[in-house]
């Protein structure tokens, strides 16, 4: 059919809106809607009166959860707006430590140190950098890599999970590998997401595996990182100082917590576990702050 047959057909106009063409039919009653008159459900779109009768039946039956339904349904709610919001931030502080003067102090305020965490070790109790490690990074491809990454698995990871677990989950794998690296680098001075980074990778492989989508692509970018992170460790037979080397303590602490905590996702899918997932992260959570008293015993 060309083009002059098309627009000579009403069926290809919006029935509100006849100046307008579309190719689009309500999934109800076969209208056809332009953009404006599309509202996104389950099952594709509907056309306002469809959308109408639809709310009339859903108020009958339940009148206080229809509206939240259908807020849940809306296309703009799949915008992974944490995913960008971090990286916003991350990028801020970067920018911001390039600032002569000020850069070094941001750095050294927000790098994570062990010993800092201790009034015993240092005399002083700096807590926040078992979180504000996620925000420093010690150059601009160490920023960009670890930022693409987030983008490349949030866009994946936000809209399944939600954006409130999606920045559990982003928070307690960069938590669980500052833990690691309290325990088993404690005179380390570590920078950047990568923790967290590797934590998305674990969550991601082990809900993967539970919905059973296909993981092998995501358990091969996974171990070339791992191959990466334990390089260096390999060709220097010790292990190397402290310092510029790649931690890895933080990234196998992060995708340990990462691969939990998508563990319990996963089998707490449901609304009436709900309360349960919040419960097995709080555990979570108390087990890691826990492991933070290990030092005391040791040194």
């Amino acid at each position: 059919m060309s083009a002059s047959e098309l627009r000579s057909n009403p069926d290809n106009f919006c029935y509100r809106h006849p100046d307008r063409q579309s190719f689009v039919l309500c999934q109800r009653c076969l209208r056809t809607i332009c953009a404006e008159c599309q509202t996104q459900m389950p099952v594709g779109v509907i056309c306002p009166e469809c959308l109408r009768d639809q709310q009339k039946s859903s108020d009958a039956s339940r009148p206080r959860r229809a509206p939240r339904v259908l807020r849940a349904v809306r296309s703009d709610d799949s915008r992974p707006l944490v995913t960008y919001g971090i990286i916003g931030v991350t990028f801020f502080v970067f920018i911001v430590g390039l600032i002569p003067g000020l850069g070094s102090v941001v750095t050294s305020t927000l790098a994570m140190y062990p010993p800092l965490l201790y009034p015993e070790f240092s005399g002083t109790f700096e807590p926040w950098r078992l979180f504000t490690v996620l925000l420093v990074h010690s150059g601009f491809w160490h920023v960009g890599l670890n930022m693409l990454a987030l983008w490349m698995l949030g866009r994946s990871l936000e809209p399944m999970l939600g954006r409130g677990r999606f920045l559990a989950l982003y928070l307690l794998s960069g938590f669980g590998g500052s833990v690691a690296v309290v325990l088993f680098g404690f005179s380390s001075a570590v920078v950047g997401a990568s923790g967290a980074i590797f934590g998305l990778f674990g969550a991601l492989l082990v809900i993967g595996r539970h919905i059973g989508a296909n993981i092998t692509g995501i358990a091969v970018v996974l171990g070339i990182n791992l191959v990466i992170t334990f390089l260096p460790l390999l060709l220097s037979g010790l292990g190397g100082s402290a310092g510029t080397q790649i931690s890895w303590q933080a990234h196998v602490g992060g995708l340990a917590v990462g691969a939990l905590v998508g563990f319990i996702f996963a089998r707490t899918r449901t609304i009436r576990r709900q309360r349960m997932q919040v419960w097995l992260l709080g555990a979570t959570a108390a087990g890691l702050i826990a492991l933070l008293a290990v030092p005391l015993a040791l040194y």
